[in-house]
């Protein structure tokens, strides 16, 4: 046997049915295969078309997709398809397309029929994931929350928007909108977006204002407005849209104005979709009315990965769902206690903060305050309505942060220079409570109120640790100590007793040392951003990581928080509480060399530190 073949006897070995076949028929089986590479995007069968062959996914990832669009499965390394087929009729009811560049191999139906004659475990195996596929199918069908979603933009824009020239006046503008009817207005040069006016702008510039309505359009549009394209899905169009916090989305193609779309098209695609969920937050009229709707999420981002969202999208749904729980009641609170003396903003920390929130994450806020808070006049107000917010995300789901860094505890209500003295102090004091510290704050986002107060605090916290190259040694130092569970000859390790015998920790030994090296070079290089993977990129346009190391780094990010959210979600279904502890026996073959890589370029990266900024020396 060739080194090819019995690389490709090895590959299938390990894989369901196939463990089950005798040595013999294992051995003659890879000289009856071929091989086949496809491009990311390329049909490899249609719907109608004839299919003589089984595919076996060596690398890359295939979508099933049935006759009316929706998404069935997404089959990664080690997966079949194409079986349908061979159990009768040719022709195919699903077109499967290449969503990563792939390898397959490829088995001829002649030498299936016999190899499943010869071994029934084999048809009865594949007769029966045929069977799950047309289930799967039927669900779906009659709820296709997931792959409405992934609805293109041109699918359901709004074409030929209403939109008016520079020149015009206000009242012209708001005319237009009368007589149209519409709550936005493009103003355009040609065939170039210059502007948005929305009826908010109308009333919040010009009626709350008392603006001259003769005065051009230009002195109260929002110049060069977030823009997308055809080709965006719904579900980018609806994070950007709750992100921005803004309802009207222009569409331009190839630098032309073609379309727009808005909350309210995005929401009507979804009324039937549990992420409708998100957008119900703000009708909620108290804590008891928001109970367990984190958990809620949760349970839609759980039929996410099942559907084959990415952890990205995951993440970005969580987050978004725990930045609209805390802004409800924030909203909610000042109803309650009153408007707030002061200026201030509600922060969010760690994983939320970096917008990459998983399905076991706790709440980590803090308050910046304006300088003219007074403790006498307005500590009662500010304590109330932090604990009141705190408890209430606990009451919906996001439970209580074990370490008390949240607002309710007042260590964490501070005023705008009270923050960056702290920052200061822990920036030239690098001590463990210090560091401890700046593992979190330094993710800082606002999410309410003020939020500039948030921007000047983080933004100058990182100016003030650019240069600080005690504080990114012992950072570097943290993240080196971070060490993946790989033995010699790169063997996974795992815990031998306790409560999570037999598993790793992902988080542990894997993400959490992503995120600390990408926030040092990050700090190292002066780069703001709060997402790890934003900050390795921008990170390696200077010399504090390589861009391949950089990319590395996002590679094993990805793959990790991937192969960790569909744990989570598992356990979710299974009704037990998230964890990152996975036992790597449970995986697939190549689940588990994408692990061995992933804890492997870290593990590379790690000893690239201690060269680099001496952490053995600390």
């Amino acid at each position: 046997m060739t080194v090819e073949l019995e690389e490709v006897r090895s590959f299938i070995a390990d894989l369901e049915p196939f463990t089950r076949l005798p040595v013999a028929e294992l051995d003659a089986l890879p000289a009856q295969m071929t091989m086949e590479y496809v491009r990311r995007g390329e049909d490899i069968i249609r719907i109608g078309d004839p299919n003589d062959h089984l595919y076996i996914i060596r690398s890359g990832a295939v979508d099933v997709i049935d006759e009316e669009g929706i998404l069935l499965d997404r089959r990664d390394d080690g997966r079949s398809f194409g079986y349908s087929t061979l159990f009768g009729e040719k022709i195919s009811h699903y077109t499967m397309t290449a969503v990563e560049d792939s390898l397959l191999l490829l088995l001829p139906r002649e030498v299936f029929v016999a190899l499943g004659e010869r071994n029934p475990d084999i048809m009865r195996f594949y007769s029966s994931q045929s069977r799950r596929i047309r289930a799967a199918a039927e669900e779906l069908r009659g709820d296709s929350s997931t792959d409405v979603l992934r609805t293109k933009l041109r699918e359901f824009k709004i074409p030929n928007p209403v939109s008016i020239g520079p020149d015009a006046t206000i009242r012209e503008a708001a005319e237009l909108m009368e007589e149209h009817k519409v709550s936005s207005l493009l103003i355009t040069h040609g065939d170039q977006l210059e502007g948005i006016v929305t009826d908010r702008d109308l009333r919040g510039r010009v009626v709350a204002k008392g603006l001259d309505i003769s005065l051009p359009i230009t002195e109260i549009m929002t110049a060069r407005p977030r823009t997308v394209n055809s080709e965006t899905l719904a579900f980018e169009a609806m994070l950007i849209m709750a992100e921005m916090r803004i309802h009207h989305l222009p569409i331009v193609d190839e630098g032309q104005l073609t379309g727009i779309v808005t909350t309210a098209d995005v929401m009507r695609l979804l009324r039937h979709d549990p992420i409708y969920l998100t957008a119900e937050f703000s009708r909620r009229n108290s804590p008891a009315e928001l109970k367990d709707a984190y958990s809620q999420a949760s349970e839609v981002a759980v039929r996410f990965i099942e559907r084959g969202a990415s952890a990205e999208e995951t993440s970005g749904i969580m987050t978004i769902a725990a930045d609209s729980l805390a802004r409800r009641l924030l909203k909610l609170g000042e109803e309650k206690f009153g408007a707030p003396p002061v200026p201030y903003t509600f922060v969010v920390l760690g994983s939320q903060g970096r917008r990459e929130m998983g399905l076991a994450s706790d709440q980590d806020n803090a308050m910046v305050l304006s300088d003219d808070y007074d403790e006498a006049e307005h500590g009662k107000y500010f304590a109330d309505l932090s604990e009141y917010v705190c408890q209430g995300l606990h009451t919906a789901g996001q439970v209580l942060c074990p370490g008390d860094m949240m607002a309710s505890n007042p260590q964490w209500r501070m005023t705008k220079s009270k923050w960056l003295d702290t920052f200061h102090l822990w920036v030239t004091a690098p001590e463990p409570d210090a560091l401890l510290h700046a593992q979190t704050f330094f993710d800082f986002r606002g999410i309410h109120g003020d939020t500039e107060l948030a921007d000047f605090v983080h933004n100058n916290a990182v100016g003030m640790a650019r240069g600080a190259r005690r504080m990114h040694a012992h950072l570097a130092a943290l993240a080196a100590r971070r060490e993946p569970p790989l033995g010699f000859f790169r063997g996974l390790v795992v815990d031998r007793s306790g409560e999570y015998a037999n598993t790793l920790n992902v988080k542990k030994g894997g993400t959490a040392g992503i995120v600390q090296m990408a926030r040092l070079f990050a700090l190292a290089s002066g780069v703001t951003a709060l997402g790890t993977r934003q900050r390795l990129l921008e990170a390696s346009a200077s010399d504090a990581v390589s861009e391949r190391g950089a990319l590395d780094l996002v590679d094993a990010f990805d793959y990790l928080n991937s192969i960790t959210l569909r744990h989570q979600a598992v356990q979710l279904r299974e009704k037990t509480v998230p964890d990152y502890n996975i036992d790597p026996n449970k995986l697939g073959r190549m689940d588990r060399e994408h692990l061995r890589d992933s804890f492997q370029i870290i593990k590379n990266m790690q000893n690239a530190l201690a060269t680099k900024y001496l952490v053995r020396n600390i």
